[in-house]
């Protein structure tokens, strides 16, 4: 089975050495390279089979579409292709019509020489004179390689028919007699090259006439002449001549006189001559003397001289049907009869100027077929014979040289090529243009996707209407994605070049497909693609399941040359189709260097635009017309020299789309001269049409294909693209294409997805950061409020510093962390991050930016921590005065008290005396003048800007500080509220005034002497642990709820600023409240900020969610507090401290040490409790055990009732609010005109950037003479002649066209065919009247079409707008 499929993958490469593939390999080895395109010729030592007997039964096997195929290569190869081909045993032939079809040649007849005319038909249609050869069985001269010579004029041959001394030893045939080929020779109008000065036909009979006496009959009646080879006559052969004497005068002898039995075989001869009464011009002799060059000429005057006496001499191709049905051969276009005769109807009707009726294509995709390859055949003719009349007329004009008669003609030769594409293109336009969805209609894309699937090109571009019919290519695609299972990964490989350098020739000999090679009849116009099928087996090393192959009309057209746009349309083709491509190949011509310099410029423009759009190519050149030779010895000099244009074009392209950093080629594509560059040579081998096709090329383009595909499967670098993403990126790519938006932006549902799950993840990286910071941040202040009091001040700023440098560290590590995060998700494959890597040094910038946020806010609240733990101290000094004084005095009064016998109510009075007594004298902190430092803060600022000379020169400025001094009046009351909320926090009357129940307790134990082990253990948690967790919670819980939020079932809401938007702009619509819509648009970021913090407020009411929350985190520092409670029970060696006095304030102060990092508990409140402890230490160690289980039940309790979420959320130390709000808010920053806020990611992109902006009335824009509100976007009025005007602007009009005057920073596509959202539209529509008054303007002008939209229709385009596939709720 190696040797047909060798041999067929050759042949559909238009390899000429396909022949040679008849014998297997000497040795054993299974050769598994898919791309191997090495040789089994006849010198390898192993059996193998005869090359007719090969052809015959592959021609046998291949169905009648192949079998045309394999004749098409075989006459572009100039080999001999069958005629009648012989079935099983011999038994019967057919006329092999069907397979010839396809065959189109041009020729140039010796007639049509002065007039430099030609002559382009399909090969059978043709009137060509037939001359056939045939043998007997004795014949000793081999009549192939005498027809080979023939064609060669005795020369080196050109094997057109195979013969035996091709081989070094015969193959026997074993099923190829009976075989008839056929083969034309056809003039190229040179009389000194030309044979022949007209076409001729010959035909070749395989095996002798006795055995195929059908075939030899056929041919003896539709030939011109009958050569037959022989030695001799038997008689049995003589009979079989004798059957055709009334045909005598066509029949001529060609008789080899051989040495021995010389005088029985020509006696035998002679009789045959007497009895057939044969001419004797009609017997040509080779005598032994003669070689075979000379008697080729011979040979060749002879068919000249017949062709010269005959009148009629051609053979029509009714003639030969009719003869072979006569002789009972099977006919293999009768099959295809009902199918010839419905094309035929329609190609008739064309001439009737009138819409022809379609006949519905047959659900029989065999007559399918069939009647789509009739159509193309006879649409083809028809074209030819209309364009041969055209350009007849043409040659006429230009001799009259009537410009405008002239210019007529040449459109009418544009406009009178007529194909199955124009056709296709009609289904479509049916499909786009009808009003209503018959079944007829719907059914038009499913049979054009079974024609696609089937290998039919599809028309991406209608190169006459410069339009991509994007309903009809998407409705065509989604069928065939549906008829394969929804798995449709596509490769899609693009050639560019100029016209007629063998682009579609490429395709077609690279993967064997039909893509319509140009001809002087036809020529490719816009882009069509063929949709070829990976085979199962392939399929997982390719990774694809479709190689799309784009094929596209030739830069730098003659046809467009006039035009004042060609060089935009070549532009718009080349980004178009390179946009759309993974593989991107530039046919040059060597030979031509200004052509070469054109089609580079153009090319290096598209692919500098693609870097745009995150599409990067692989970009190769092909070379044509290159020889071996030359190639070797200038290789790199010429690759070499094509770099440094590619550099030179590269540059020019860069000012042109005004992208300045970029300097050379390299800084576009990825480049390499040896791999990127491939030299083919010329596709002839000679002088056309007689020439075959170059051995060379169809090897290099063999080995080119090979390179690429193993390419494909080492470096795989993106996910792939199926038939869905295939279609949005067409539409969005030739929007930006047509609208010239490359440098402005480009936006599609890809880049959008791959933006916003960058977003996604970047927003995640970005909470971790926050999260470790806030973590370090709050384990730091506890570790600084912590410090002992009694250390000196300057230890204190020290550990601060040193913590600011741990700062810097540990942002740098996190910074670092989130970049290597960037940096591995862009080598992802699954995630089509090239399509964004424009974006990546936006979010490097936003990394620095948060870093930079970062730093200086922690730096400043550990400063304000060091500056409360200062206030502290003073407080703490003054607190503890009067603490060692009181507790002297509750001594004393004890020692008093004992000497009489005294009520607990005696007891208290007394104490009361003596606390009044010893806090009568104490002094609290000092009060700031908060209002005299802001004045004084507010001079210095008026004193810089040299105030009264301004207030001079305008009453502006006077305005301006009558506004600060009011704002910095209200500020600095404020400022003074909070002021003495803090003294009043620090101030010791206060804190002593918590210890008083305390100290009355220990004074009453002490005087009746009861044990106070419980209550001091009771005291301790209370007064040192209750607050100190009760701070641990607000410190963390904040966090928490963020991370609850971004958990909980509505965490899309958060996951991208898109997803935010889209989710609070639909609760507006569903809110139905004309002022809601007011304050989204008109004060934003209060608007987000209020719906943030509502939002927290239903997460944490549901299901006691912040209940549970507070809860986790108790249990987390109880867990703490128990083990330091183990801890601090123990010595260091383990051992349980001692049970004494002395222990308890072992344990107190080892609990403190155990916990400095997480909790904040005062040496006040601790030396406090051990006042006068009597307990001994385990006891005390149980009771704290106790007290804290007694601790952890109140807690819970109390976080079970229902508990005022505002007033927990003040608490806090980080706002989840604020949090979220940094999440989904972004810069900030809305457009100027509609006020749709910035999408670009982070903070640190350069360019605002919306995606879909609105009407800008909307945004009180109105116009200033009718005083209505506008309806129109920003991206239609900044391509606009208009100009708007606002404060800003101070009043005065600026055209929309230079914005970026005013606005520098913001990036807005001058795009008209961007709509308004239907979201949008809705909205205006239907608060038109109130968004009016509370403008104070008049209602928007709004197209009926906008009055239609539904809020169904509204939803919809909210969800299109933020590209919402499905609800997430």
């Amino acid at each position: 089975m190696e040797i047909p499929w060798y041999f067929l993958r050759n042949l559909l490469q238009i390899n000429a050495e396909c022949r040679s593939c008849v014998q297997l390999p000497g040795n054993d080895e299974e050769n598994n390279d898919l791309f191997s395109q090495d040789l089994y010729t006849e010198e390898d030592t192993h059996s193998g089979v005869n090359a007719l007997d090969l052809i015959v039964a592959l021609f046998l096997c291949a169905d009648s579409f192949l079998q045309q195929e394999m004749s098409l290569r075989m006459s572009m190869c100039q080999f001999s292709v069958p005629l009648l081909l012989p079935h099983s045993n011999n038994s019967q032939c057919g006329l092999m019509l069907w397979a010839l079809r396809g065959i189109v040649k041009e020729w140039c007849p010796h007639s049509l020489t002065e007039s430099k005319g030609f002559i382009e038909d399909t090969i059978v249609e043709a009137n060509i004179p037939l001359y056939s050869f045939v043998c007997l069985k004795n014949s000793s001269l081999s009549k192939s390689q005498m027809l080979n010579l023939v064609l060669s004029r005795g020369q080196q041959s050109h094997n057109v028919f195979i013969h035996k001394d091709m081989e070094d030893r015969a193959i026997k045939k074993e099923i190829a007699n009976g075989l008839v080929e056929v083969f034309w020779y056809l003039p190229c109008g040179k009389e000194n090259l030309d044979i022949f000065p007209e076409p001729v036909a010959f035909a070749n009979l395989r095996g002798d006439i006795s055995e195929s006496h059908a075939q030899f009959s056929f041919l003896v009646q539709v030939s011109t002449a009958t050569f037959v080879f022989l030695d001799k006559v038997e008689e049995k052969e003589q009979e079989t001549l004798n059957s055709f004497k009334d045909l005598r005068k066509k029949i001529f002898l060609v008789v080899n006189r051989k040495e021995g039995g010389e005088k029985e075989n020509m006696m035998s001869v002679q009789r045959t001559i007497e009895k057939l009464d044969f001419p004797n011009t009609n017997v040509i002799i080779k005598d032994k003397t003669v070689n075979k060059t000379y008697f080729s000429k011979k040979l060749c005057a002879a068919i000249k001289t017949v062709k010269e006496s005959e009148t009629t001499n051609t053979t029509t191709i009714d003639l030969m049907y009719e003869k072979a049905t006569e002789l009972g051969l099977s006919v293999d276009e009768s099959k295809s009869d009902a199918e010839n005769k419905a094309a035929e109807q329609i190609v008739k009707a064309i001439g009737e100027q009138s819409i022809p009726k379609y006949k519905k294509l047959n659900d029989d995709k065999e007559k399918r077929d069939f009647f789509l390859k009739w159509m193309k055949l006879k649409l083809d003719a028809h074209s030819r014979e209309k364009l041969l009349q055209l350009r007849n007329q043409f040659k006429e004009q230009c001799k009259t040289k009537d410009t405008e008669l002239i210019k007529e003609l040449d459109q009418a030769l544009l406009d009178s090529s007529l194909g199955l594409e124009h056709f296709m293109r009609e289904m479509g336009l049916i499909y786009e243009f009808s009003q209503e969805n018959t079944e007829e209609i719907s059914r038009l894309p499913q049979l054009a996707a079974e024609m696609v699937m089937d290998g039919h090109p599809l028309e991406l571009l209608d190169g006459d209407a410069s339009n991509v019919p994007e309903k009809w290519v998407s409705a065509v695609l989604t069928e065939v994605h549906k008829k394969v299972g929804n798995r449709s990964r596509l490769l899609v490989l693009t050639v560019l070049g100029v016209q007629s350098s063998g682009k579609s020739t490429l395709l077609n000999t690279m993967f064997g497909v039909q893509f319509p090679v140009i001809s002087s009849g036809r020529c490719t116009r816009g882009a069509y693609m063929i949709f070829l099928r990976v085979n199962e087996d392939y399929k997982s090393e390719l990774d694809y399941d479709f190689i799309v192959l784009i094929d596209t009309e030739g830069l730098k057209s003659a046809d467009l040359a006039q035009l004042e746009d060609s060089y935009e349309h070549d532009n718009q083709l080349a980004t178009f189709v390179i946009g759309l491509s993974d593989i991107a190949i530039i046919n040059t011509a060597m030979e031509n260097v200004t052509e070469m310099k054109d089609i580079l410029q153009i090319a290096v423009h598209a692919f500098l635009r693609m870097t745009h759009v995150g599409k990067k190519p692989v970009c190769h050149f092909v070379h044509q017309n290159v020889g071996a030779v030359s190639a070797s010895s200038k290789c790199i000099a010429e690759r070499k020299r094509l770099l440094d244009q590619l550099n030179e074009m590269t540059q020019i392209a860069s000012e042109m789309e005004k992208q300045s950093t970029i300097k050379q080629f390299t800084d576009v594509l990825d480049y390499d001269m040896e791999k990127n560059n491939w030299n083919i040579p010329g596709l002839w081998h000679g002088t056309p049409p007689m020439a075959p096709v170059n051995t060379g090329y169809s090897e290099a383009v063999a080995e080119f294909k090979k390179y690429l595909l193993e390419t494909i499967k080492s470096k795989k670098t993106s996910e792939s693209t199926q038939i869905p993403d295939f279609l949005e990126w067409i539409k969005s790519l030739w929007r930006t294409v047509k609208y010239e938006n490359f440098i402005f932006s480009f936006r599609n549902t890809l880049v959008a997805h791959a933006y916003d799950n960058l977003c996604k993840a970047f927003n995640q990286w970005e909470w971790e950061f926050r999260k470790e910071i806030y973590s370090w941040q709050e384990q730091t202040e506890v570790e600084i409020l912590n410090i002992d009091t009694e250390s000196d001040i300057e230890n204190w700023n020290k550990l601060v510093s040193e913590k600011k440098k741990e700062l810097s560290t540990k942002i740098q590590n996190e910074q670092r962390k989130i970049k290597e995060n960037l940096e591995e998700y862009y080598k992802r494959k699954d995630r089509r991050v090239n399509l964004i890597e424009r974006y990546k040094a936006d979010f490097l910038n936003s990394i620095r930016s948060l870093a930079n946020e970062t730093e200086p806010s922690v730096r400043t609240k550990l400063d304000r921590v060091l500056e409360l733990k200062v206030s502290q101290k003073k407080a703490q000094e003054i607190q503890r005065k009067y603490r060692v004084l009181i507790e002297e005095n509750v001594m004393r009064l004890l020692c008093d008290c004992k000497m009489s016998n005294l009520s607990e109510d005696q007891l208290t009075k007394e104490f009361e005396k003596m606390w009044s007594e010893s806090t009568a004298n104490l002094s609290g902190l000092e009060e700031r003048d908060i209002a005299g430092c802001v004045l004084k803060q507010l001079r210095k600022n008026f004193s810089n800007r040299n105030v009264n000379q301004e207030l001079q020169n305008t009453n502006l400025k006077k305005y301006e500080i009558d506004l600060k001094l009011h704002i910095c009046g209200i500020a600095s009351r404020e400022f003074q509220k909070m002021h003495q909320k803090f003294l009043s926090n620090l101030n010791p009357q206060t804190q002593l005034e918590k210890y008083k129940p305390g100290y009355l307790s220990d004074f009453i134990d002490l005087y009746k002497e009861r044990d106070d082990c419980q209550r001091k253990a009771n005291d301790y948690i209370q007064l040192c642990f209750k607050p100190a967790v009760e701070d641990f919670i607000n410190r963390s819980l904040g966090v928490d709820i963020v991370d609850e939020i971004l958990t909980s079932h509505h965490s899309a809401e958060y996951s991208s600023r898109s997803f935010f938007q889209y989710n609070i702009q639909k609760e507006l619509l569903e809110k139905d409240d004309f002022e809601c819509f007011v304050k989204y648009i008109s004060n934003y970021e209060k608007y987000v900020k209020n719906w943030i913090f509502q939002h927290i407020q239903q997460e944490m009411t549901y299901e006691n969610t912040l209940s549970k929350l507070k809860n986790n985190k108790l249990q987390v520092i109880i867990k703490k507090v128990t083990a330091a409670i183990e801890v601090a029970s123990r010595q260091a060696d383990g051992v349980p401290l001692p049970n004494n006095n002395e222990s308890i304030e072992r344990f107190v102060h080892g609990m403190r040490e155990n916990l400095i990092k997480d909790l904040t508990i005062s040496v006040e409140d601790k030396k406090r409790i051990l006042f006068q402890i009597q307990s001994t230490c385990h006891p005390f160690i149980n009771s704290v055990k106790m007290a804290l289980e007694n601790l952890t039940t109140e807690l819970q309790e109390l976080f079970l009732k229902s508990e005022d979420i505002n007033e927990t959320v003040r608490k806090l130390t980080v706002k989840p609010q604020d949090e979220l709000f940094k999440r989904v808010f972004g810069c900030g920053k809305q457009c100027p005109f509609c006020k749709a806020p910035c999408e670009a990611g982070g903070k640190g992109h350069e360019l605002h950037s919306a995606a879909i902006h609105r009407p800008q009335g909307l945004a009180r824009y109105r116009d200033r003479i009718s005083t209505k509100l506008v309806p129109e976007l920003c991206t239609t009025l900044v391509q606009s002649d208009t100009s708007f005007c606002n404060s800003d602007t101070k009043g005065q009009f600026h055209p929309y066209k230079d914005y970026t005057t005013f606005y520098p920073d913001w990036q807005i596509p001058p795009d008209p065919s961007i709509e308004a959202s239907d979201y949008w539209k809705f909205i205006l529509v239907k608060y038109n009247y109130q968004f009016a008054e509370e403008y104070g303007a008049k209602p928007a002008d709004v197209p009926d079409a906008w009055k239609k939209i539904s809020k169904e229709d509204a939803l919809k385009g909210l969800k299109d707008a933020f590209n919402i596939k499905s609800e997430n709720s």
